[in-house]
């Protein structure tokens, strides 16, 4: 019996501390509180996996941005509360897929991203006093951020850098040099570039520095690959003149095959043309002349006339040798001489000779006379200049293959069966062939029509998917697993938490509700005891309770605190 009463009484203090009452007992006093915590539960797992499944796509904003462009972009991005986050190593920042086109549209508003190069608004802030060496380094530097800035804009380059050589201008022109260009060019992951794109970057460069030829241009990838080499003109042919010739000869294809199907049926022609394409670019100047034709159409273009004529000279005479070559000598006279007296020069010239009166001389000059006369006409001759510049692109030759199905006619039980063409039908085909080519003999066209039986074309069967395996499948097995994934959490929560706490309120509650009865005390063997022994038992139990009414009174007396806590849970456990 004292054991008992010892363990009862090492047992008081426990039911006193509110913190160290059994779970199921405070179950017990609160009835909902069950019901409470496990619809509130259900529902914030039922928002949790809302959420989840509905959570934003995020897609990239802008990748491999700066450390600065960076900080002040998610700045940006905090002030506009879009929710943004990271790829993996930090190389690109994601925004929700749906923002994307408003968040660029707002940052570039902003004037971000700035970028790792500077235009010409480097020149907004020259300051007072900049020497001219300053001024054209900084002029060099902004024409090269704007070209990068252009090239990057293409979609398969990631980042470029441009370097410009300008030389310095100077008066002297033997002196002068042209100026070159180097661009390095960093593609997409995965990515590449054709040669219209190359070609397309190096007339950008060049026509935008002045004096800058397009094979001063060198243009290099990432990895060391020479792109420019193609348009340095050492092939000959570049990728324009190439898909030129491609359009040419496509042309003519379609030109064959739409004459010839609704003759032959479609399907039944195959054409391929291959055309020699002329890109030289030839100046032809002739210079003829030629007499001309008609005399009467005769054009004078200059005369030129001399006429002299000469009369009453002396001939030479005497007998040859230098005393007949000597110059006459000088007449003289006498002073006093009468009027037609004979001169003494003419007595010496003829001695012996009679002298006749003067009026007796002939009326004409003595000696021989002589005339001359020069004429020089020039006439405009017959000339021809011809000038003749023919432009690139012209067809040389071409060379056309044709080849014909058989023609499907019904034979005599009404079956479709194939047969040749005729010798007819073939130079039908091919006259009509030569009209849509425009066919000429002294070009050197060449042409050849077959007439021949197609293989058929067998298309290899697809293998059928499983349904499982089925793209709206897969989209209604997500769908359905997601409310599946729902409903299972659900039933899982009522079957091991809420059912058990309902299932143990009701049985507390049931156990409350029955009336106890008073009995007498019982020995150990179940007995009851006699009257004596119940007596003592009182006694025992009344003295009990007393001791444990003095230590309740001491414990109130050392710390009120628990005992008022100790009430209060009384009376809420009585509510």
């Amino acid at each position: 019996m004292s054991a008992t009463t010892t363990a009862g009484t090492a047992a008081l203090p426990a039911p006193m501390l509110p913190a160290a009452l059994p779970l199921l007992e405070r179950l017990r006093v609160q009835p909902k509180l069950p019901l409470i915590v496990g619809g509130a539960a259900l529902a914030a797992a039922a928002a949790a996996f809302v959420l989840w499944s509905r959570a934003p796509d995020y897609k990239v904003l802008y990748t491999n941005v700066t450390d600065r462009d960076g900080g002040a972009i998610i700045a940006a991005l905090q002030q506009q509360n879009v929710p943004y986050k990271f790829a993996e190593g930090g190389g690109a920042i994601l925004v929700p897929g749906n923002k994307v086109p408003e968040v660029r549209l707002k940052l570039a508003a902003q004037g971000l991203p700035k970028g790792g190069g500077v235009g010409f608004e480097l020149m907004d802030n020259q300051k007072f006093g900049t020497s001219q060496f300053t001024e054209q380094v900084n002029y060099q530097r902004a024409l090269e951020g704007e070209l990068v800035r252009s090239i990057e804009s293409i979609g398969s380059v990631e980042s470029a850098r441009v370097h410009l050589a300008l030389p310095k201008s100077t008066l002297f022109v033997r002196e002068q040099k042209k100026p070159s260009a180097s661009v390095i060019l960093t593609l997409q992951r995965g990515r590449s570039i054709d040669e219209g794109q190359v070609s397309a970057i190096v007339h950008m460069i060049s026509s935008s520095v002045p004096e800058l030829a397009p094979k001063s241009v060198t243009v290099v990838d990432q990895k060391g690959n020479l792109l420019s080499a193609a348009n340095s003109g050492a092939h000959g042919l570049d990728v324009s003149q190439l898909k030129y010739a491609q359009e040419i000869e496509q042309n003519y294809v379609r030109r064959i095959e739409a004459i010839l199907q609704p003759i032959l049926g479609a399907g039944n022609v195959r054409a391929q043309v291959a055309a020699d394409i002329d890109f030289a670019v030839v100046e032809h100047t002739d210079e003829k002349f030629r007499p001309n034709q008609d005399p009467a159409a005769k054009a004078v273009r200059s005369q030129q006339s001399s006429e002299s004529n000469q009369q009453g000279g002396t001939p030479p005479g005497g007998v040859p040798g230098a005393l007949s070559n000597q110059p006459p000598a000088n007449p003289s006279a006498p002073l006093n001489a009468p009027a037609g007296a004979p001169s003494a020069a003419a007595g010496a010239r003829a001695p012996g000779a009679a002298q006749a009166p003067a009026a007796a001389a002939p009326s004409t000059p003595a000696g021989p006379s002589s005339a001359r006369k020069d004429v020089t006409t020039n006439y405009e001759l017959d000339r021809t200049i011809r000038h003749v510049q023919q432009s690139a692109g012209g067809v040389k030759r071409l060379s056309v293959a044709v080849v014909v199905n058989n023609k499907e006619e019904p034979d005599a039980a009404g079956k479709p069966a194939a047969r040749a063409l005729s010798a007819a039908e073939l130079d039908q085909v091919r006259n009509l062939v030569k009209e849509a080519m425009g066919f000429s003999q002294e070009r050197g066209d060449s042409l050849n029509v077959v007439n021949s039986p197609f293989a058929l074309e067998r298309e290899a069967a697809a293998p059928a998917l499983p349904f499982w395996r089925e793209r709206e499948n897969i989209e209604l097995g997500k769908s359905l697993g997601q409310y599946l994934l729902i409903g299972v959490l659900a039933l899982m929560l009522w079957l091991a938490v809420l059912r058990p706490m309902l299932r143990r309120q009701n049985a507390l509650q049931q156990a409350a509700a029955v009336p106890t009865l008073p009995t007498a005390p019982l020995d150990a063997g179940g007995q009851q005891l006699p009257s004596a022994a119940q007596e003592a038992l009182r006694l025992r139990e009344s003295d009990r309770q007393r001791a444990d009414l003095e230590y309740a009174q001491q414990v109130a007396q050392q710390d009120p605190r628990l005992v008022a806590a100790l009430i209060k849970h009384w009376m809420n456990k009585h509510e």
